[in-house]
This record gives C-alpha cells, sequence and structure tokens, in this order.
C-alpha cells in the first residue's frame, strides 16, 4: 500500500479555506492519508482533521464562522493607553489567543497529538532562541495555535515556559517534518503562500485594512522555499536522500482581506478544483507507481498550467 503524506503551508485565512478544500479533494480522490504535517493555517487545519473531526463537519464550521471566534483585538483607548502611557510596554500582538484557542479547542476531537488518527506534526518558532520547534507529542490545541500566532497579529503561546509564534516566520510548508520520519511513498505539499513581492503587490498591501499586519506577512514570505516552482502542480525528489516523491500543488486563489471570512467558500472551491482538476488524471500512478513521476520524460502536462 503507497504511504502518502500531506504536508500544509502556511496561508493565513485564506490558507484555512483552501486546505480544507484541498483536503475535501483528497478524500474524494481517494487517496487516504499517512500522516500529516502544517504551519499556522496549515497547521489548523491538518490539526484539525488529523484529530478526527470529519471534513464535512468542519467544512459546514468554516461555512458559518464569524470574526469574533478567531479575532478580538484589543480596542483602540486600550491600545492607544499601552502605546502612550506604557510606550508600547506589553504590546506584543494585535489580538490575544483566547478565542482562537477555544475555537481551536472545539474543533478537536482529541486533546493530544498521540491520540490523532494518524502521526501528525506542526512546527512553531521559538522566540528566545529564534530556532524552529517541531511539536509531535503532547498538547495539540496548544501547538496548533502556536504555530498560527502571526506575530504582530496574535501574542505569543507559551508551552512549557517558552514563548511561540507562528512558525512561517521559520518556513513556510515543513515538509522535513514528515518525510522521512514515515517512511513515505509520496509527499503531497498544499503550497498556497504566494508571493507578490513588487512594487504592484506593495501599493496593494498599503490600500487594504490592516496595513502594517499586511506589510508583516510581506516580511514573512520575503524568500520562496526550495519545492515552490510556481507550476500548478510540480515532482520532485525528496532532498532528505529518501524515495519519497514530493508532489507540490500550487493553486491560483481569489484574495482575500484579514480578517479572511467572507469569500471564504469560493477559495475552498477554487482550491479543491485545482486539486482535483491536477492530481485526478495520474491518480493510478500515484496509488501505484509513484516513482514514475521522476521519469522527465513521463511528467503529465496537464500540470504545467493552470
Amino acid at each position: 500500500m503507497t504511504r502518502i503524506g500531506v504536508v500544509l503551508s502556511s496561508g493565513g485565512g485564506r490558507g484555512v479555506f483552501a486546505h480544507t478544500g484541498f483536503m475535501t479533494a483528497l478524500r474524494d480522490l481517494g487517496l487516504n492519508v499517512t500522516a500529516s504535517s502544517g504551519c499556522s493555517a496549515g497547521a489548523v487545519v491538518g490539526g484539525i482533521i488529523a484529530s478526527g473531526t470529519p471534513l464535512d463537519e468542519w467544512t459546514d464550521t468554516l461555512s458559518r464562522i464569524r470574526t469574533g471566534e478567531f479575532w478580538q483585538p484589543a480596542s483602540a483607548w486600550v491600545l492607544l493607553y499601552k502605546l502612550i502611557v506604557h510606550r508600547g510596554r506589553g504590546v506584543v500582538g494585535f489580538s490575544d489567543t483566547s478565542a482562537a484557542m477555544h475555537f481551536i479547542e472545539s474543533q478537536l476531537r482529541v486533546k493530544n497529538f498521540e491520540d490523532c488518527d494518524y502521526p501528525f506534526s506542526s512546527i512553531a518558532v521559538d522566540l528566545a532562541t529564534l530556532e524552529k520547534r517541531v511539536f509531535f507529542a503532547g498538547p495539540l490545541a496548544r501547538a496548533v495555535m502556536a504555530s498560527a500566532a502571526i506575530p504582530g497579529f496574535y501574542t505569543p503561546v507559551a508551552i512549557d515556559g517558552r514563548l511561540y509564534s507562528d512558525g512561517a516566520i521559520y518556513e513556510l510548508a515543513p515538509a522535513e517534518a514528515i518525510c522521512c520520519r514515515h517512511n513515505l511513498d509520496v509527499l503531497i505539499v498544499h503550497h498556497v503562500q504566494q508571493q507578490d513581492l513588487t512594487q504592484a503587490g506593495l501599493d496593494n498591501a498599503l490600500k487594504r485594512p490592516w496595513t502594517i499586519l499586511n506589510i508583516l506577512h510581506r516580511l514573512i514570505i520575503r524568500t520562496r522555499p526550495w519545492y515552490s516552482t510556481g507550476d500548478a502542480v510540480s515532482f520532485n525528489s525528496c532532498p532528505c536522500g529518501c524515495k519519497a516523491v514530493v508532489v507540490v500543488v500550487e493553486p491560483v486563489l481569489p484574495g482575500l482581506s484579514w480578517p479572511m471570512t467572507e469569500g471564504g467558500q469560493a477559495v475552498l472551491v477554487a482550491a479543491k478544483h485545482h486539486a482535483t482538476k491536477h492530481l485526478g488524471p495520474s491518480l493510478d500512478r500515484l496509488k501505484k507507481s509513484p516513482r514514475s513521476f521522476l521519469e522527465k520524460e513521463s511528467i503529465p502536462q496537464e500540470g504545467i498550467d493552470d
């Protein structure tokens, strides 16, 4: 039986909807997940699904989600008081994580990594050392929230006396955290953290609500990960030296503005359609002979353009 792993990238609120559509496509295509890993938005979706929450139930929850369930910034007066009177002391994020943490906990079917339906891991950054930490054991909700605590957006998350923030600061998708660890045949990376590092992209960021947060977001995604080609789908070998085939899916999706709920269903549908379109024709090979994708002449042409 082919062992299939999935990595879900960071991607903000849009990533939550996109990864949900992607995972729905995998289920409908009959691609059974053996292990998964996620960063930020990918940690949220990946953790909830790995915990045993049915996809249809999670999709229904997303269709009804309200901003206040995950985003509760301090009032303008409180923020001004801290900035002016206390000269910014203690201001480490626009919103604390209590609402978002409660939402994540309410969606999980289990409390610990060890009780998930299959192995799952998430990444966050230790703010003391600025080193990446891979979480794969212990309390699930707090580790997922730490991975999604975008600097400036949310306050850092304390775990075992240390403070953690969004794993995307270090790595947009934790491919190496899962591939060789679980002896996979195929690793499918769903990368939705699209870059627009141009003057036009900056001009657009300056016009959108929560401008300072948009600027912080651009700083986080300043580098392109090794696996990203910009193609709709691409095929590579695992750089760790194992025999896994790395399949990278990079959809072009509708844009959303923070806090990113209205219009989310369009993103979900677009991501699902993209995955179905570009993985569907290769389904039999993905299940039976994934190594054949590394033969250059056999790369399917349907993956070259969107």
